[in-house]
């Protein structure tokens, strides 16, 4: 959430800890899962280098409001006017920008990525500096707005989006990207770069006792979420030099990730604080890492054969019982003459180049249902993973 960089950090001026999982080893104790009241470029310089997974930035936007804001009933718009939002010239948000943004490439882990939200106000800004500085640009990611605030002049279009920029620390990063459990989510279709998602409202937006906004910007957690998702893993650290009413940390708790925030304002720092202390964390077994077949320990045919769980002589076919083909005592199959891998041979019966072996054979349970093989496979790996 944004916030000013003025002023110095307070030495000893933390919050108290936030529950979190196990630290890391190269994360002081206790810092993780805290908030570090402070001026975000001194705090991070204060932190490990190379320790953190993933950073979520959400900085000033520098909008430069002259004057308030009315709608056509000539009722005042409740505005970002607050001081940390003000620069006084473009040149002083680019030393800001590009100081802080030096200080977070420091701390970022070589395979860490950073994600910076902007409007049109600054992220053009933003994404030279970032490039100027060494990251490399994975994805620019339009948060496009479900209910946007109209515009009330009527002399522009309405301000319907904002901008993330994802980015690594550098172009040959090897950096996580949880492409399968994305698709997997979105009815096994790629999730693109255009995210449809409400702002913040309802019981999910923080009020004070007089019902004011705690934070103007609060940004929803929905769209934190999915940043998480995406590019973290169960246990990750992650940074929020901007900390505000502290959604990152309240996302990253729900869903098992660490998190280090960095916050100016007392009173931010307080509410974020009270609103991470009530978020229990989901269930560990819904937020296992999702595994590709390329992760996947690698288990032989064989492995099923000595195990029993196949026996020497049995005969598999494929779904709809065109093929067969005969279990040998080493694992191989033999059709006729024709003896081979699972692979070989369900490619040789099809007359295709290449086959899956473990899903195009199926074992009968005579019971006359067909499962298979990789069934059985992926029970080996349950007990592999369990070990």
């Amino acid at each position: 959430m944004p916030q000013s960089s003025n002023g110095s950090a307070r030495s000893g001026d933390r919050v108290r800890a936030v529950r979190s999982p196990a630290l890391a080893p190269d994360i002081e104790p206790g810092l993780a899962g805290r908030i570090v009241l402070g001026d975000c470029v001194a705090a991070l310089a204060a932190l490990p280098a190379q320790s953190i997974d993933v950073i979520f930035a959400d900085p000033p936007y520098n909008l430069q409001l002259q004057g308030d804001l009315h709608r056509p009933d000539d009722s005042r718009v409740d505005a970002v006017d607050d001081a940390w939002d003000q620069f006084e010239n473009f040149a002083a948000y680019d030393a800001f920008t590009r100081a802080w943004l030096t200080a977070a490439r420091r701390v970022l882990k070589p395979d860490g990525t950073i994600w910076v939200i902007g409007s049109y106000h600054n992220i053009f800004r933003v994404g030279t500096a970032l490039q100027d500085l060494g990251f490399w640009v994975l994805n620019d990611v339009i948060w496009r707005k479900a209910n946007p605030m109209p515009n009330f002049r009527g002399r522009r279009f309405t301000n319907a989006h904002e901008t993330l920029i994802w980015a690594s620390r550098d172009a040959k990063a090897r950096y996580t990207f949880n492409y399968e459990a994305l698709k997997a989510g979105n009815e096994d279709v790629q999730v693109r770069s255009d995210w449809f998602i409400p702002l913040c409202t309802g019981e999910e937006r923080l009020k004070d006792g007089a019902g004011r906004k705690v934070h103007p910007t609060q940004k929803p957690e929905a769209l934190v979420a999915r940043v998480l998702l995406s590019s973290t893993r169960p246990g990750d650290v992650v940074l929020d030099p901007f900390f505000g009413s502290g959604t990152t940390g309240a996302v990253a708790k729900r869903l098992g990730r660490r998190f280090i925030g960095i916050e100016r304002d007392p009173a931010y720092a307080r509410a974020a604080e009270a609103r991470i202390a009530s978020v229990e964390p989901l269930a560990e077994a819904s937020l296992a890492a999702f595994t590709t077949a390329r992760e996947a320990p690698r288990v032989a045919f064989a492995a099923l054969v000595e195990r029993g769980m196949i026996a020497p002589g049995t005969v598999l076919t494929d779904d709809k019982g065109r093929y067969q083909a005969v279990v040998r005592a080493d694992g191989a199959l033999m059709v006729g003459p024709q003896v081979g891998s699972i692979h070989k041979i369900g490619a040789l019966v099809q007359g295709a180049q290449a086959c899956n072996g473990w899903t195009f054979w199926h074992l009968n349970d005579n019971r006359g249902r067909l499962s298979p093989i990789d069934t059985l496979r992926a029970r080996i790996r349950e007990e592999m993973g369990a070990a």
